[in-house]
């Protein structure tokens, strides 16, 4: 019995080593650059089609991309973004299909913003991994290069709005690592990932003027419910967006 014992623990000891640890540390979530205002109706926003990915997590912490499930993700959330855009502020262009070069150059900087985003979010929102070009109060000074305007040619829109999530349902094995790690070596092990950002770039400058980010967010984007709070949620603080009552709601929503 207690060779068994001490196997079980030597392998959540070894596997929490090669998956990792929950993360406690305290992040902030948005930013917007310094003097930056977007008055509601005063401009053009070009909606990129949000890139969406949707699987499972094995016992170890890997991803396995599921193909139905990322369909029903991607339906829903574009059906939620579609009844956002009313609470936006301002007019919400939707990128029209592209094809040959112009599908890979969509890519390209869709592949960009989100490397540029997930460095927002490990160098500037975590304090404790704040470079040192990032600590001055009120800084928020990262950019996708002015190029990104060949993105919205012939489209007239001032800024482009980027939207990335990623979901990763926990598998039965993973919730049983999760609950052996905790009684038998202590350790919290956090089973299934869901996050996501939204950002404005501006395309006569390639500037990001805002972002909002969240690694533990809310909502089921796999159903109408889930995923209109997952759309709230990325949308939330949004310049120039409408006080209405309906964003005011949605917004209430999406935190509970």
């Amino acid at each position: 019995m207690f060779i068994w014992r001490a196997a079980l623990v030597v392998f959540c000891l070894v596997l929490v080593s090669v998956t990792g640890l929950a993360p406690a540390l305290a992040q902030e979530r948005s930013a917007i650059r310094p003097g930056f205002r977007l008055p509601s109706g005063s401009t053009h926003i070009l909606l990129l089609r949000p890139h969406i990915m949707v699987g499972g997590q094995s016992t170890g912490g890997v991803f396995q991309p599921n193909a139905d499930w990322t369909a029903q993700a991607r339906g829903q959330i574009d059906a939620a973004l579609a009844a956002a855009q009313a609470t936006l502020g301002n007019e919400v262009v939707r990128a029209p299909e592209t094809i040959g070069a112009d599908t890979r150059l969509m890519a390209d900087y869709q592949a960009l913003f989100a490397v540029v985003a997930q460095s927002v979010i490990d160098y500037q929102f975590f304090k404790g991994n704040r470079l040192p070009t990032k600590r001055r109060a009120g800084q928020f000074d990262w950019t996708l290069g002015p190029d990104v305007a060949r993105i919205a040619r012939g489209q007239g829109c001032d800024y482009a709005l980027f939207v990335d999530t990623a979901d990763a349902y926990g598998s039965t094995g993973r919730k049983i690592f999760q609950v052996l790690a905790a009684v038998t070596v202590g350790v919290r092990v956090r089973s299934g990932e869901h996050k996501g950002y939204a950002g404005l770039v501006d395309l006569r400058t390639g500037d990001l003027v805002w972002l909002n980010a969240d690694r533990h967010m809310g909502g089921d984007v796999r159903t109408p419910e889930g995923a209109a709070k997952r759309v709230a949620e990325l949308l939330e603080g949004f310049p120039g967006r409408a006080a209405g009552p309906g964003a005011a709601v949605a917004v209430a929503e999406a935190r509970r």
